[in-house]
């Protein structure tokens, strides 16, 4: 402390630290704090706010007392106390209130052991039960899934934009009427069981898999992946899977996620540059990762799922896995594989990536064939890898000059610096190639 009565430069940084310190202890734990309050309170929205002012007290307090033996059990306590506040101030809900009451009063000083105890349902996972909750028939496709991105992964709405290829403020609509429908409908913080379960399984699946894309190619920021989204829809699968072991597609999904996570390592170079199929280290996969991809596809067989749409995306993930080096890929089955996927689930990105293997296997001529085909669809009109790959045959065709301006087409619409630099690479060998 200064004569002046100002903290010393030292002690300012330090509290910003431990600011910065206890906000990614508070990510860790966010989802997991506002399924356990959802579950409780009945509101979403109710239950992020509480779970902000969680944070806000954590931030006021932390910096002096320390981080407590739980961080978890804190906030959760801290926020049901608050809700307590509130729900006195409204002179309702007086069942909830005893109910938190309790579980707040019978807690461990230390370590807030009866708190945690109550947020672990017959399956072990909370963050499980607010996507099944978000994937509630009241909810149409789209609410369901901007809702558990937005919730369950901590997507911004643009970052849902992306994966959606809409609006932002269609995102932000579909959110927002979402968290009214399941606050009107007064619809339970839970698992479902039985036939209610599987007919929402199908959205589950989805909604991991969306999870796991962010994290695999992350829309916005410096990093290329966000390696933590896709660690957490691997585990969300591996639950799913013990939840429904004779889904294939739960099998399907699961396998698809592992092989691609297997290329983690070697997907990012030591000078942090972006690397392709045909440049990565492949010494760096994950065998592990294979090797349980592989035998998920195994099960998908033998439970006759193979051509489910996660089933079909995890063959053509093992069509890679399977070669040892890019020259030995077999680009002809994955063609065959993409004209499959393209007839279950007929979209302009499945479009794209048929036209990149297409182009692989039979010939640059041939992609950018198929790419006419689709390039008109609005939904691919801001969507950098259309422009990335029409870039990339023009390129194999030694026609520079088209794709460069393809290549800074595509770096302009590009969200993520390291994508976006990778791509800029590619622009000056196109403009070196010319001179």
């Amino acid at each position: 402390m200064r004569r002046d009565g100002q903290p010393a430069a030292g002690a300012a940084k330090n509290l910003t630290l431990a600011a910065a310190d206890i906000e990614r202890i508070y990510r860790i734990e966010r989802v997991r704090l506002v399924a356990g309050l959802a579950r409780h309170v009945g509101d979403l929205t109710l239950a992020e706010d509480l779970a902000q002012e969680a944070l806000i007290s954590a931030l006021a307090t932390w910096p002096r007392t320390g981080t407590p033996p739980n961080p978890g059990g804190w906030l959760m306590t801290t926020a049901k106390r608050r809700a307590v506040d509130l729900w006195r101030r409204r002179r309702m809900m007086a069942r909830h209130e005893a109910t938190l009451m309790h579980d707040i009063e019978t807690a461990h000083v230390d370590g807030f052991e009866a708190v945690e105890a109550t947020l672990d349902d017959a399956i072990g996972d909370e963050r499980l039960s607010l996507i099944f909750t978000a994937c509630h028939p009241f909810l149409s496709r789209d609410q369901r899934t901007a809702l558990t991105l937005k919730v369950i992964a901590g997507l911004t709405t643009v970052e849902i934009a992306r994966a959606f290829l809409t609006q932002e403020t269609t995102v932000a609509q579909r959110i927002v009427r979402a968290k009214k429908v399941l606050r009107e409908g007064d619809v339970a913080f839970e698992v479902p069981i039985g036939s209610e379960r599987d007919a929402r399984l199908a959205s589950v699946l989805e909604v991991i898999y969306l999870i796991f894309n962010e994290g695999y190619a992350a829309s916005r920021g410096e990093d290329l992946m966000r390696p933590q989204l896709c660690d957490e829809a691997m585990r969300l699968g591996r639950i799913l899977v013990g939840l429904a072991p004779e889904e294939p597609e739960a099998h399907g999904l699961l396998a698809l996620m592992e092989l691609q996570a297997s290329r983690f390592k070697a997907r990012i170079g030591s000078d942090g540059s972006a690397q392709t199929l045909e440049t990565q280290n492949r010494r760096l996969w994950d065998r592990l990762l294979i090797q349980r991809g592989l035998e998920g596809l195994v099960t998908v067989t033998r439970l006759g799922g193979e051509d489910g749409i996660y089933a079909l995306q995890a063959a053509l993930a093992a069509v890679h896995a399977r070669a040892s080096r890019f020259e030995d890929t077999d680009w002809a089955l994955s063609a065959a594989l993409y004209d499959r996927l393209l007839e279950r689930v007929p979209s302009p990105v499945v479009a794209l990536n048929r036209a990149v293997a297409h182009a692989m296997a039979f010939g640059p001529e041939t992609g950018l064939a198929l790419l006419a085909e689709i390039e008109a669809e609005p939904q691919l009109a801001g969507y950098a890898a259309l422009y990335a790959a029409k870039g990339d045959f023009l390129m194999r065709l030694g026609r520079m000059s088209e794709a460069r301006v393809e290549f800074e087409r595509a770096a302009e619409l590009s969200g993520n610096e390291t994508e976006r630099s990778f791509l800029m690479g590619r622009v000056r060998c196109c403009a070196e190639a010319q001179d």
